[in-house]
């Protein structure tokens, strides 16, 4: 008996009744209608190779090549954009384990894993699945993908919307040139370094010594710095070999104003 098609009118309506279903309702309508959902539920016979609480694993009745797996996910899903990340994990990590079951019990050279995801790509079954395919060497399928030539203007112009689909945005911002910003920081290390190497630590106190007898007035006597000089060989006692010559030095230089200050003529 010849299947009755659906009229013109039968199919609008329909149409119409999808469109006012709520994405609960639209999804339940799907799952009536779908076979492979039908063989996950056990309503129709199947060739089952792998079963678990997420996913189903079966053999392709028309297989491409012998040992043609379909992997089906027991939720209903039209499309991969559907399905929750952790279900996509877990299917391609049987994806590998059917794989590798294929390549040892086939003696297969390989596999081809595919995903048809949208009517353009060849999806022909309304639910999502991945495609298992063992392969051999000269079997007679051929999956090449063509290689084709395009413009740079229009590479470039296909990079710049996936790349602000993906919120890559931080490639438009200037990048700042490292060596500009290091520069200054070396040239203030590079000063104190040099002005610590002119002026020493013995050189400073005695040009502070110097200033402090210029702003003498000349009526004052100098005794009262003589006392801070005699503090100078307190740091030569730890280094007695090398602050000898110093050390005499600074002797000679008050030694009249140390006996005005003992008395002693």
């Amino acid at each position: 008996m010849p299947e009755q098609q659906m009229s013109e009118e039968q199919v609008k309506e329909l149409q119409e009744k999808i469109k006012n279903m709520s994405p609960e309702e639209l999804k339940e309508f799907q799952k009536k209608q779908c076979i492979f959902c039908h063989i996950i539920e056990g309503k129709v016979q199947s060739k089952k190779i792998y079963e678990d609480d997420k996913c189903l694993a079966i053999l392709d009745i028309n297989p491409s090549n012998p040992g043609h797996i379909l992997l089906l996910p027991k939720e209903h899903y039209s499309i991969m954009p559907q399905v929750p990340e952790d279900e996509i994990a877990h299917l391609f990590m049987i994806t590998k384990t059917l794989s590798n079951a294929a390549l040892r019990g086939l003696g297969v050279q390989g596999t081809n894993i595919i995903v048809q995801n949208g009517v353009a790509a060849g999806q022909k079954a309304q639910h999502f699945m991945v495609h298992i395919i063992p392969r051999k060497e000269e079997d007679g399928l051929n999956f090449d993908i063509p290689q084709k030539k395009i413009p740079e203007e229009e590479l470039e112009a296909i990079r710049k919307k996936m790349a602000s689909q993906l919120g890559e945005v931080k490639e438009q911002a200037p990048k700042p040139n490292v060596q500009e910003l290091i520069k200054p920081k070396e040239n203030v290390v590079e000063a104190d370094f040099e002005e610590s190497q002119k002026f020493p630590i013995s050189e400073g106190l005695e040009t502070k010594s110097q200033s402090k007898k210029t702003e003498e007035k000349p009526g004052e006597p100098e005794e009262k710095d003589e006392p801070k000089k005699k503090e100078k060989p307190q740091p030569e006692k730890q280094k007695p070999a090398k602050q000898k010559p110093p050390k005499e030095t600074s002797e000679e230089v008050s030694l009249d104003n140390i006996a005005d200050i003992l008395g002693v003529k």
